[in-house]
């Protein structure tokens, strides 16, 4: 039974669609910026005030599996933010709620999980990935404490999830303001002042975590909207579990295969050496600032269609892709630009290291061209994925990025060594899957609910 949502006009599915776009992208990529400036503070400090070998320890293996467990939550999670945003376009409060609160008990099942899968799998994880002997022991000892507290991690990722859901791109970014700061601010006592070091980033990481998990809980259990959370009523409903997982697992199992093939990678990389395995690192921490703004878009024009999807407005949902994707097109263009003029000066923050800096420096002028390739994937996967349609998407992604890649690997690798072929799998992979994307999009994207 639907019920009437509070007086106000819903400007996603009312509003100017560029303007609501930028209204709605800006506070979600700011907020990913301080994430980034969050994870970037890590690695700077470690690799500054640590050395090489700890930089290489918390930007290389472990930081990968840390990717592999955490995203394939994040992927199942956003089966729930999208059918709450299919819920609330559609103003049905009812099952709005049901399905809020069976995510956050989902949300505390898989921190458990997660939590003592992450920590009692590190060592043989990263013994698998060949991870360099030198950098091993503080690897293990970064993942034991960081899956500690995943609880944290993941209950932060539903709750500012749900609030972009119904719209608000707002709070969640004021939280990473504050956590932000906080971060930096343990990073510098524990490992500068207190010489903890990899296990002091750890540890700020965790507490930063934490701190943004009450807030977040706190904003969702004060507001006085449809979408409030009652820590009473919280609970896994079969039904509404059953719903956004249907959603949710592909994107998850996307997510996996994602980083799977960046662990092969990974691998491949721990093959050439500590001062390779410090600039992939780095290179990881410098382009998350490109993906920051893609994936921003891609979270926006997922909301976007959802919610106008549940109110039934299609030609609205396609034109808002168009526009997203064109806003997509320029910005992409414009950061690749800045980060290939001015790569090596921003390596020179990472590390004194004129090896790694070397190496890096040719990871930037390689593989930045080519980068504006993905952003057809990333806006009409997450279009799809607020229409509801995962399935195929995800295929297409697994198929055409993730397999493609590792074949590339295992094909090429042995007779070529070397960080360029490990690159130029990018490109190749970005391209096929990009042509395969807007073939089903074209034929597939709904027009009507009888699609």
């Amino acid at each position: 039974m639907k019920q009437k949502m509070p007086k106000g006009v819903n400007q996603i599915t009312e509003g100017v669609i560029w303007k609501q776009l930028l209204l709605f992208f800006f506070p979600i990529v700011f907020g990913t910026l301080f994430q980034q400036i969050y994870n970037t503070a890590d690695t700077v400090v470690v690799g500054r005030f640590v050395g090489k070998e700890a930089l290489a320890a918390v930007g290389g293996s472990a930081s990968q599996i840390a990717n592999l467990l955490v995203g394939f939550f994040v992927g199942l999670s956003s089966g729930a933010t999208v059918i709450i945003s299919q819920f609330y376009g559609a103003k049905d409060e009812k099952n709005l709620k049901l399905t809020l609160h069976t995510a956050f008990g989902f949300s505390i099942l898989a921190g458990i999980v997660i939590g003592l899968a992450g920590f009692f799998l590190s060592e043989r994880l990263l013994e698998m990935m060949n991870t360099p002997s030198e950098v091993m022991k503080d690897s293990i000892l970064y993942l034991h404490i960081y899956f500690a507290g995943i609880l944290f991690n993941l209950i932060y990722n539903m709750g500012s999830g749900i609030l972009r859901a119904v719209g608000d791109s707002k709070r969640p970014l004021y939280v990473l303001i504050v956590t932000c700061i906080m971060n930096i601010l343990l990073d510098i006592l524990l490992v500068v002042l207190f010489g903890m070091g990899v296990a002091g980033v750890a540890f700020a990481t965790v507490l930063s975590q934490a701190v943004s998990a009450v807030l977040v809980v706190w904003m969702l259990v004060t507001t006085k909207e449809i979408y409030q959370l009652k820590i009473s009523e919280i609970r896994v409903y079969k039904k509404h579990l059953t719903g956004f997982l249907r959603i949710g697992i592909p994107a998850g199992l996307e997510s996996v295969m994602y980083n799977i093939s960046n662990i092969l990678i990974q691998v491949f990389v721990n093959n050439l050496g500590t001062d390779t395995v410090a600039a992939w690192g780095t290179l990881g921490k410098i382009d998350a600032f490109f993906w920051m703004v893609i994936n921003a878009f891609s979270i926006s024009i997922t909301t976007f269609v959802g919610q106008n999807y549940g109110a039934g407005k299609f030609e609205r949902m396609r034109k808002s892709v168009r526009v997203c994707m064109g806003m997509s097109l320029v910005s992409s263009v414009a950061i690749s630009g800045l980060l290939l003029v001015f790569g090596r000066n921003i390596f020179g923050l990472f590390t004194t290291d004129s090896s790694v800096i070397r190496i890096g420096s040719h990871m930037i002028n390689f593989l930045l061209p080519a980068y504006s390739i993905y952003v057809v994937i990333g806006i009409l996967s997450g279009a799809l994925r607020g229409a509801g349609k995962v399935l195929v998407p995800m295929l297409l992604t697994c198929g055409g990025v993730c397999t493609l890649r590792i074949i590339w690997l295992f094909t090429m690798m042995p007779g070529h060594p070397g960080i360029d072929t490990i690159m130029l799998s990018y490109p190749i992979s970005w391209s096929i899957t990009a042509v395969l994307f807007i073939v089903y999009y074209i034929k597939r994207f709904p027009r009507s609910h009888r699609q």
